[in-house]
């Protein structure tokens, strides 16, 4: 008995070292590509940003004595139609980007393998069918259906947020992994797990999802990148009803409150700070991207 539950430890053990030494080469990889390295960091100030500036700077409050004042040792950026701070408000809305980013691209993943897998590797009717309904949901205009949907659902939250910008974002990815799983399914360790009698669900979590990891996650910061310049557009567009200091109800207030009405540097500012911390999270998720499919699939290092 005590030499079987050595012999587990050992098992446990072994594993949480090929998982931690897999960690490990991972950053490895990351960081020795001078891209990945740069949106690597990126990608961290801003999950930092997220997670921590709200909860260490608040959102400011109205002050329309102070509005639309220049950047000043009081406020770095400035403050915006209503006198608040602009750093302030940028740091807090952040969360709500970057979460509704995250939901929408969750869900088109689990929507994109889902369906994808199924279709691969059950084939026939099933295929047929769900390819069917992918093919329509592709042929529909992205962005004017998101639009309608906005308007016809109460987005009142950023998980609900997520779900609408996902409906119409799984499509292509679906028929992309469709496409993996059909080269990964005549294989012979799938033949062998067929013969050996293992399930369908274990053989797409053991056999399947590994080896289309990295594809996986490629175009999970791809999703994201697309999810927060839909939910920007939907905010400069008013069709979405949410919090203020959204990145993308920033620039709709710079547009209708203050470049419009005012002069001056500090509406300057205000329009600019959310499409640079637009801009910046993009270049970050694409230099990310550069270096993500050598670090998570081992054939492709050097």
């Amino acid at each position: 008995m005590n030499n079987t539950a050595s012999v587990n430890k050992i098992k446990s053990f072994k594993k949480e070292g090929t998982f931690l030494t897999s960690l490990k080469e991972f950053f490895q990889v990351i960081w020795r590509n001078k891209m990945a390295r740069v949106g690597f960091i990126i990608l961290v100030f801003f999950l930092l940003l997220a997670i921590f500036g709200p909860m260490f700077v608040p959102a400011p409050e109205s002050n329309y004595l102070a509005r639309l004042k220049a950047p000043s040792a009081a406020h770095i950026l400035g403050t915006d139609y209503a006198g608040r701070d602009i750093l302030a408000l940028f740091i807090n809305g952040s969360r709500s980007v970057l979460l509704v980013a995250f939901y929408a691209a969750l869900f088109s993943i689990i929507f994109a393998c889902g369906i994808g897998i199924t279709a691969g590797l059950v084939g026939g009717k099933v295929d047929e069918i769900l390819m069917l309904i992918t093919n329509i949901v592709l042929t529909m205009p992205t962005l004017p259906v998101t639009m309608v949907l906005s308007m016809v659902i109460n987005v009142s939250n950023d998980i609900l947020f997520g779900l609408v910008l996902s409906l119409w974002s799984w499509a292509g990815l679906a028929k992309a992994i469709r496409s993996q799983v059909l080269v990964i399914r005549n294989k012979d360790f799938i033949e062998a797990s067929r013969v050996m009698g293992i399930s369908t669900i274990n053989i797409i979590i053991k056999d399947v999802v590994p080896n289309i990891t990295s594809f996986i996650a490629i175009n999970f910061i791809a999703i994201m990148k697309g999810a927060i310049m839909t939910s920007v557009s939907l905010m400069v567009l008013g069709l979405v009803p949410f919090k203020g200091s959204h990145w993308g109800m920033m620039i709709q207030m710079a547009m209708s409150q203050s470049a419009v009405l005012y002069g001056g540097l500090g509406p300057i500012v205000y329009f600019m700070t959310p499409i640079m911390g637009i801009v910046l999270f993009q270049l970050g998720c694409y230099f990310f991207a550069n270096g993500l499919d050598e670090a998570m699939n081992p054939r492709l290092r050097k």
